[in-house]
């Protein structure tokens, strides 16, 4: 009995483990973009600060208020939420998504 004790509770803890690796692994965060194109996008949090740069994921999957876009749509200032996966041992964002309350003001404002 105590060794199905110690296999049920081996195997339960891989279990959690894989699925916690596969958890962290994958992560979204909301900021302003600084900018985006050539598979690269700068950003920064909400407030502004804290600008860094990620790989964009050739097959990423990008919306703009909804309706599928490209990295090079969007602009400066565009509120974006982004969700960041590893592929091939790399973290690289697989989404994004302007929100409509991330538009930009006109050019020459």
């Amino acid at each position: 009995m105590s060794e199905r004790i110690k296999t049920f509770g081996l195997g339960l803890f891989a279990l959690i483990l894989f699925v916690s690796v596969a958890v962290w692994a994958a992560g979204s965060h909301q900021g302003k973009v600084v900018q985006a194109g050539s598979g690269k996008l700068t950003m920064t949090s909400m407030t502004g600060d804290n600008q860094h740069t990620h790989d964009v994921a050739a097959d990423a999957k990008i919306t703009c208020e909804g309706e599928p876009c490209n990295l090079e749509s969007l602009g400066a200032g565009d509120v974006i939420s982004v969700t960041v996966d590893q592929k091939d041992g790399k973290s690289v964002v697989t989404e994004i998504q302007k929100t409509k309350g991330g538009m930009r003001p006109p050019q020459g404002s």
